[in-house]
């Protein structure tokens, strides 16, 4: 039988010297939902502990509009003796097929401080991005939830669909809405061609953003959007709001009155959120909501300190802006699958990711 890291009893030998550069393959297999999100559940809670510290990330204007994010996270707990660094771009005027998001991810040591593994950071961001909104989900959407609105079609969509199905498997449709309408054609294209969902889900182009929020029972939002696409007289009762996208004062991805209608049922992926994230920060500076208005964490939810979904009727919120600690976690299950495997590459002095 496998075992997950979380269930071994001690984690696999530091590796000395050289680290492996572990391949995205492999990270996408050992990523799957179905094994990260019980496995951010159960890692979570050490993040928490004394032991475990995740500094707030460092945020860097290069030129008029691209960023530079450092995001560290590091543990000396006898279940996660790991430090991991995420480096990432953000270039927001780059033409495709240019990624606008780029990133590399380190591991090391915390008890020797030695570096271990390189991880393709960009696609670590993807695989956790996507499964802790399905790990909210899992207590804030209605258990028969059966409709789900992709509000976007970029890189993180099929990503969050896989997710999201994997907590609520009873979703059996998925509308997906993007401003350019060929990008919502050509994701819902890509998503049919997973066939093991084949004949399991019912993928359809929401040409109109406001009658497909309006079915949505899980709306989740991945945009840069400055200007807010859903609004909340569109959600209907007892809807839950995922949004992923934005992560500074000045993205909004839905208006004041969702927010309202999600009074004391918004939760966020950690504290920093309701700061830096323009539907809370700046709902708050406009008077629309409380701060107060924020019910708790993820970590408070996973750990029970904070009850979620209490009836069918309310509306949920949960936003995210990103967080290292659980990037280290999602480092941790790939590293000590990979060194429970034969070796496949190794990253020489002259690696660079």
């Amino acid at each position: 039988m496998e075992m997950s890291s979380s269930t071994q009893a001690q984690p696999p030998p530091i590796a000395a010297s050289p680290p492996i550069l572990i391949p995205s393959d492999f990270m996408e297999k050992v990523l799957a939902p179905d094994r990260l999100i019980p496995h951010l559940r159960t890692t979570i809670p050490i993040l928490t502990h004394p032991s475990s510290s995740t500094p707030h990330r460092q945020s860097f204007l290069v030129g008029d509009s691209s960023t530079l994010l450092l995001m560290p996270s590091f543990s000396t707990h006898a279940s996660l003796p790991y430090i991991g660094v995420k480096l990432l771009t953000h270039f927001p005027s780059n033409a495709p097929p240019t990624p606008s998001i780029h990133a590399s991810y380190a591991l090391f040591s915390s008890l020797s401080g030695s570096p271990i593994a390189y991880l393709d950071g960009t696609l670590l961001t993807l695989l956790r991005t996507s499964a802790v909104s399905a790990l909210a989900s899992s207590f804030l959407s209605r258990p028969s939830s059966s409709t789900l609105v992709l509000v976007g079609a970029g890189a993180l969509s099929p990503y969050l669909f896989r997710a999201h199905i994997s907590a609520r498997p009873g979703i059996s449709k998925t509308l997906v809405w993007n401003r350019t309408p060929g990008k919502s054609l050509s994701m819902v294209e890509t998503l049919r061609a997973c066939v093991e969902f084949d004949g399991r889900v019912r993928f359809e182009v929401a040409e109109q953003l406001e009658e497909a929020v309006r079915e949505g029972d899980i709306v989740s939002c991945a945009t840069s959007s400055e200007e807010p696409l859903v609004k909340g007289e569109w959600l209907k009762v007892g809807a839950h709001l995922d949004l992923v996208g934005s992560y500074t004062r000045q993205m909004r991805e839905c208006d004041d009155t969702a927010m309202l209608r999600a009074r004391g049922r918004v939760y966020v992926d950690c504290k920093e959120a309701a700061e830096e994230a323009g539907e809370i920060a700046g709902a708050v500076e406009r008077g629309a909501m409380g701060r107060d208005d924020v019910e708790g964490t993820l970590t408070e939810l996973v750990t029970g300190t904070k009850m979620g979904r209490r009836s069918v009727e309310e509306v949920t919120v949960f936003k995210s802006v990103g967080n290292a600690g659980w990037d280290l976690a999602a480092a941790q299950l790939v590293y000590e699958d990979h060194s429970l495997s034969p070796p496949v590459m190794l990253a020489d002095d002259s690696f660079v990711s």
